[in-house]
């Protein structure tokens, strides 16, 4: 007697997801969106494309607080939640920023290589909290702070590329100007991605998580 193949499950995923994680999906999109408009600025050049792409990444970092309250108030916090919310924030407050950072005029040599670093920080921050996230909480089910500056600090990076463009201060007239360093150039700006990276990478600062 033949087997009967599997009755498919439609929409199986989505039936375990909670309230909470849709709005972790919406700060993913937010995240993509910004990314999108972040490469139409650099074939249109219109400040708008650029502005619009730097204004989706409050409305994620809003969307990023809603979800974790939202899933503590109903009591529903999970391992595919942890995970969904690391990788929308990865998007969101990882390669976003970068994205914008570059359309934004830091596309030089070791302008890449500073962007790339900010990324993979950002990376390894939200890999380190999610295996430790349990023991920081010390059996309550809250962690009580953060090691080094959580991923959504970026929205500052952003806001001060926002700002630059709108005075027009974007691309070869980028504040700070350019240094010629060895081979490649760097936009001393980028040093602020630096900054950022380090702090979240860090293991001595530790900020209470309200």
């Amino acid at each position: 007697m033949a087997q009967q193949p599997d009755k498919p499950r439609h929409f199986s995923m989505l039936r375990e997801f909670h309230l909470a994680d849709f709005f972790t999906l919406g700060n993913a999109a937010c995240g993509m969106g910004s990314v999108f408009l972040a490469m139409r600025f650099l074939d249109s050049g219109f400040s708008r494309h650029f502005l619009l792409a730097a204004a989706l990444l409050p409305v994620a970092f809003i969307l990023d607080i809603f979800d974790g309250r939202i899933a503590r108030a109903r009591n529903q916090n999970s391992a595919l939640g942890r995970e969904l919310d690391s990788l929308a924030d990865v998007i969101s407050f990882g390669v976003a920023p970068a994205a914008l950072a570059y359309a934004a005029g830091m596309g030089a040599g070791w302008d890449a290589i500073v962007l790339i670093y900010f990324v993979c920080c950002g990376v390894s921050r939200l890999a380190r909290y999610n295996v430790t996230a349990e023991s920081l909480s010390e059996g309550t089910g809250k962690v009580k702070y953060f090691e080094g500056t959580p991923i959504p600090t970026s929205v500052v990076l952003v806001g001060e590329l926002a700002f630059a463009c709108w005075q027009g201060q974007l691309g070869a007239d980028l504040y700070g100007g350019a240094w010629d360093i060895g081979p490649w150039t760097l936009h001393p700006l980028a040093l602020l991605f630096v900054l950022s990276g380090t702090l979240m990478i860090s293991k001595t600062l530790r900020i209470p998580k309200l």
